[in-house]
């Protein structure tokens, strides 16, 4: 397998750029030459794709990786410089492949249901290649932020792997990226844009799971557009690419930033039993669990366990937490417990502003930690 294109030398020459990225356009050409019609009605191309994309490439690209290539750089820099460097290659690959686009493309998409089995028509193939070239970029661009940033992700776990797709192709709204896209491209062929996305040029899409719609969506305003071919698929190449690595920054920073603060609380915490039973209570103030708190709790049970060899079997089957339960658990330590007040205050400020319930809690918290 070649290199990934964010593989190659960090140092731009336009030539060494363009050849990387047509290595890569060869490789995947011939990953869709054992493609079938019915796996890309079916969608089952984005599986093999995702198999193909991501299997022997974690096993290169680690945290160990990362170090000896760009040593004492620290991680917010390397994912900058990353996904411009993914964003450049996106670039080229959107002007080789739109020199290839027709409407004829757009024709026998929707004709592909009509299609053997066993066959992709030759139009199709031209567009699967672009596709997947950009699919699987996104997809290491993902991976690689989550690596920078040291939060954990086994993509051999379904929830884990589907992380990674829902944050390379920014799924959680597919109305965001829809918008983003218009924006991004001239005021001119907006309207152009909008009606490709919502025409009926998309029937033959309907078939494909979430995944493959989507990308198939983001494909055919490009293809649909002759005009301005090339320089809008240079243009939503280069955008879509930057605007996933961007929220690729941003979740998994973020998940990084929970990791630490996890991390330091087991470090520095004197009550490490007590302290999860007083994070969950903060937590649970007001009946709703946002995904910070999720993270939070679930790599502070794991910290604990790890370092400090402490498992609370009663706490893992708890449905509804009594906060007198919590008292007298405080009241049967004896000694300083301050950093239990320090644990409250950090839990109730990780999904953002501290609430009127959080508040009372840790009211709550001081007046007992005082009376120690």
């Amino acid at each position: 397998m070649t290199k990934a294109p964010i593989d190659a030398a960090d140092v731009r020459d336009d030539d060494a750029d363009r050849k990387v990225v047509e290595d890569e356009r060869a490789e995947l050409r011939e990953f869709i030459k054992e493609l079938s019609a019915d796996d890309i009605k079916s969608g089952n191309w984005f599986t093999k794709l995702s198999a193909q994309a991501m299997s022997s490439y974690t096993e290169k690209v680690d945290g160990q990786y990362f170090q000896e290539r760009y040593k004492g750089v620290p991680a917010d820099a390397i994912v900058d410089q990353r996904i411009k460097m993914a964003a450049r290659y996106a670039a080229l690959e959107g002007g080789l492949s739109a020199g290839a686009y027709s409407a004829a493309v757009v024709a026998t998409l929707g004709s592909l249901g009509g299609a053997a089995t066993a066959t992709v028509p030759a139009a199709v193939a031209t567009m699967m290649v672009d596709v997947a070239f950009i699919s699987r970029l996104q997809l290491r661009l993902a991976y690689d932020i989550a690596v920078l940033y040291r939060v954990p992700l086994d993509l051999s776990d379904p929830d884990d792997m589907w992380k990674l797709i829902r944050v390379a192709f920014t799924i959680k709204s597919g109305e965001v990226v829809r918008e983003g896209v218009v924006k991004a491209v001239p005021v001119i062929v907006r309207p152009v844009i909008k009606r490709f996305y919502s025409g009926a040029v998309l029937t033959a899409a309907k078939g494909l799971p979430v995944v493959g719609k989507y990308l198939l969506q983001r494909n055919i305003i490009k293809i649909g557009i002759p005009v301005v071919g090339v320089p809008l698929a240079v243009v939503l190449n280069r955008y879509t690419t930057l605007l996933a690595g961007r929220h690729a920054q941003a979740v998994f920073r973020n998940d990084a930033r929970v990791i630490e603060l996890a991390e330091n609380l087991s470090k520095r915490s004197r009550h490490p039993q007590l302290m999860l039973w007083v994070a969950w209570l903060v937590i649970r103030a007001n009946h709703k669990i946002a995904d910070d708190e999720t993270l939070l709790m679930r790599h502070l049970v794991r910290l604990v366990r790890e370092q400090h060899q402490v498992v609370d079997e009663q706490l893992a089957h708890l449905v509804d937490i009594d906060p007198a339960e919590v008292w007298r658990r405080m009241d049967a330590e004896p000694g300083d417990l301050s950093d239990i007040l320090d644990v409250a205050d950090r839990v109730a400020a990780v999904d953002g502003a501290v609430n009127a319930r959080e508040k009372a809690i840790i009211s709550e918290l001081r007046d007992r930690c005082r009376r120690v």
